[in-house]
């Protein structure tokens, strides 16, 4: 009960006497018959920050467009699996410390642009040349630091790089919910935090890192509403296209992550589309009515694609150079549907080709059952894999692992060394 806030007691009490009606401030409104109150002390006092730290409380037009951007309507709230998200490492100065962990759920490829922002803060952050035995060298402290980095990298780039907003729960709540509004316990005590300079949004993250970290906070839904909340609402609306309304849709039982939510975690801007540009006519060569939004510039971390399933069904979209080719080299991977993380310790590799020919790549599935980084060795000129080959069963879909595809979707016709790790499907 010492983590439970007043107000939700005071406020629950309430609701029991008179279930048919809401009251604040001797104000009334009728609750529709759907509409139950969520259970109580959904988060602990030490991540609950006083109003007195300043900010600005949420106003209930910003809870309304903030679900309608995210959901498409205002009686949709995260589910369990998503407000029990938040970043938590590995043990420090371990095999993987570098390393989140990512859930099975629908917040888990928010983790893992936030663990490619990670791995390339780590590595090439400074000039002095990073390679994987440093990864294993990340105690607590240089964890929370690079995660702040991570976080304030994306905000930063969202708000186009001339402010950014960061989000945490206070004390009480903000606003009173109205009629068309699922109250949720947690997005009515939103208090919005906004920065003029990258480094004071890091500074301030560092400082209240534990709201992102810790069992309890909801971090990855904050993080989520601290970049909606830092790009805006209006500029999301015109970043998107006909083809995308909002970030998240849903799919078995779970909210997830639209192709926007990634291209905006991963350049700022929430195209819907990988491709580069914009496509302003249809496969018929007519004008679209309204044009087909795609990635404008470079990221710093990259993207790679393969599913088996839309590979299949010729479904598989084409990922441009803007993504493929990013600043650093690190790539958010989505493999049949998971999302996971491929990196090179060697910068060099986007900038010189002839560190293409043999070279070593990195990956991580988030997944705590990976108690060590997988090793690969990528062979782009010495002997070329052939697509129509099978295993020794003649089945087609294990003619190549999955991941091995994915890394042919950036170097066409490589072959791929697993250095000992028996290769998975």
């Amino acid at each position: 009960m010492s983590d439970c806030r007043l107000d939700d007691i005071k406020l629950q009490q309430e609701v029991n006497k008179n279930p048919d009606r809401l009251v604040d401030g001797g104000k009334e409104e009728a609750l529709p018959p759907c509409r139950t109150l969520p259970q109580l002390c959904s988060i602990p006092k030490r991540l609950v920050i006083s109003p007195s730290h300043g900010g600005t409380p949420v106003t209930p037009q910003l809870t309304e467009s903030l679900r309608r951007i995210l959901f498409g309507g205002t009686f949709h709230v995260f589910n369990y699996e998503w407000r029990k998200s938040v970043f938590q490492f590995r043990e420090p100065n371990s095999e993987l410390s570098y390393a989140l962990e990512a859930d099975q759920g629908g917040a888990r490829p928010i983790q893992m642009v936030v663990q490619a922002r990670i791995i390339k803060h780590l590595l090439f952050s400074s000039s002095d040349g990073r390679t994987l035995h440093s990864l294993r060298e990340v105690g607590r402290r240089d964890q929370e630091r690079a995660l702040a980095a991570a976080l304030s990298d994306s905000l930063w780039l969202a708000g186009q790089e001339v402010s950014a907003t960061v989000t945490l729960v206070t004390e009480d709540y903000c606003i009173t919910p109205h009629l068309d509004y699922k109250l949720d316990n947690f997005t009515e005590k939103l208090q919005l935090f906004t920065f003029s300079t990258k480094e004071a949004v890091r500074s301030f993250i560092l400082q209240h890192v534990r709201c992102f970290t810790e069992e309890g906070g909801h971090g990855v839904i904050l993080f989520l509403y601290s970049l909606v909340c830092s790009r805006t609402v209006d500029r999301l609306k015109e970043d998107l296209d006909s083809t995308t309304s909002h970030l998240l849709r849903f799919s078995l039982e779970n909210f997830v992550c639209r192709q926007a939510l990634l291209n905006l975690l991963m350049t700022g801007r929430a195209s819907p589309n990988v491709f580069n540009g914009t496509v302003c006519c249809g496969e018929d060569g007519r004008p679209l009515e309204r044009p087909l939004q795609g990635v404008l510039s470079r990221s710093d971390v990259g993207y790679l694609h393969w599913s088996r399933e839309q590979m299949e069904g010729g479904r598989l979209p084409q990922v441009g150079s803007m993504l493929r080719t990013p600043r650093f080299p690190v790539w958010l991977c989505s493999i049949n549907s998971s999302h996971s993380v491929l990196f090179s310790a060697s910068r060099s590799l986007l900038s010189d080709w002839r560190m293409e020919r043999l070279f070593p790549l990195y990956y991580y599935n988030g997944q705590r059952s990976q108690n060590a980084t997988t090793t690969l060795a990528v062979d782009t000129h010495s002997h070329h894999w052939e697509a129509p080959s099978t295993d020794s069963n003649g089945d087609p879909d294990r003619r190549s692992p999955s991941l091995e595809m994915t890394i042919r979707t950036k170097w066409e016709g490589a072959a791929i060394d697993w250095k000992g790790t028996v290769p998975f499907y």
